[in-house]
């Protein structure tokens, strides 16, 4: 798909090129919408926070059969520091790297997450957003790869790309963020540096928490809400970019403005949830440009939908998307994009 920036809906955008610019794009945003706003960003540390604490200390006192509301509800906090940390890693958080780098390790940890490891992984993304052979976020195989894959891994690929799709982000974490051999230089030492600051926390927090409440205390105050985080964070990035009607491109196709404009999918979530996650799901302005604050997000998205109207993708979660997305988009085609599990085993038998 070839789009000038002249065919921007309404005629709103002052833009004129002959092929749409991802630097167009940006510059069609007013200047308010990247500004970093101190009272906004501190207010919505401090009520994360707040939010967080309210969780743990209804997990403290709530009766065993409330406990899953309290799950969920902690959970989708620490959601919210996941976001805090993920505008860190884009310096959107702050003007100075080492406030990023600092406020980045503290909300991650919770999470046992490193920062560095995720920061660069996600920036990769970023660069190469729904590019085959590149971008590492929920990236469809191509079909002869999965063929040639053994049965063990096509399993596993199946349970991901299927009803367990809210497992996804686990096995993310627990595969790509730890191993600061696969990185070089500067980027190898960082990655480094947050794995030990990670395992150093987790050798003091979980051996406590385990000394003060137990093993089922470990379970009720941090795997459950832990499992929570991971399902949101699995759903949020695989409904980001993966719905049935839009494309992985190759390398020789691939034009970064429309995959950063049209390939970057706006989904509604319960208003709960875009409150406690900070409007994460507002996503295809952070895809126009990563330096836009999340407190921003809104603000740019309707200017973005004011130039390009319904050019852009919209959708509202809903288990019957999840159904759609689980149950369509598992291999790669490039003329319909995705290739089911059931046509390609009918495709082996014919």
């Amino acid at each position: 798909m070839t789009v000038s920036i002249a065919e921007s809906t309404n005629g709103n955008s002052d833009i004129r090129s002959e092929q749409l610019q991802l630097k167009d794009i940006v510059k069609s945003l007013p200047r308010e919408v990247f500004l970093k706003d101190k009272w906004k960003t501190w207010t919505m540390v401090a009520v994360n926070i707040f939010m967080v604490v309210l969780g743990y200390w209804g997990l403290t006192i709530t009766p065993w059969f409330l406990l899953p509301l309290l799950w969920v509800f902690t959970g989708t906090a620490l959601t919210g520091f996941f976001v805090i940390g993920h505008d860190c890693g884009h310096r959107s958080f702050a003007n100075r790297r080492w406030v990023n780098d600092l406020v980045g390790h503290l909300v991650f940890l919770p999470l046992i997450y490193p920062f560095h490891g995720w920061r660069i992984g996600h920036n990769y993304h970023h660069k190469h957003t729904n590019k085959m052979g590149e971008d590492n976020a929920w990236q469809p195989w191509y079909p002869e790869d999965y063929g040639n894959a053994g049965s063990l891994m096509q399993s596993v690929y199946r349970f991901m790309r299927g009803k367990f799709w809210w497992l996804g982000s686990v096995a993310h974490w627990a595969v790509v963020n730890f191993d600061w051999r696969k990185f070089e230089g500067k980027d190898s030492e960082d990655v480094k540096f947050s794995t030990l600051v990670v395992f150093g926390f987790s050798a003091i927090a979980f051996p406590l928490l385990i000394a003060t409440v137990g093993l089922w205390g470990l379970v009720k105050f941090w795997l459950m809400p832990w499992l929570v985080y991971h399902f949101w964070m699995s759903t949020f990035t695989i409904v980001h970019h993966t719905v049935p009607e839009i494309p992985f491109t190759p390398v020789e196709e691939w034009n970064e403005a429309e995959a950063q404009l049209f390939g970057t999918v706006h989904c509604d979530y319960p208003r709960w949830v875009e409150f406690l996650c900070h409007d994460i799901n507002v996503h295809i302005p952070h895809h126009v440009s990563t330096g836009i604050p999340s407190y921003n997000l809104r603000k740019a998205h309707q200017i973005l939908k004011d130039q390009w109207g319904d050019k852009l993708y919209e959708t509202k979660f809903s288990w019957s998307l999840m159904k759609e997305i689980t149950e369509k988009c598992h291999l790669y085609d490039k003329t319909k994009f995705y290739l089911t599990f059931k046509e390609y085993d009918a495709q082996k038998v014919s």
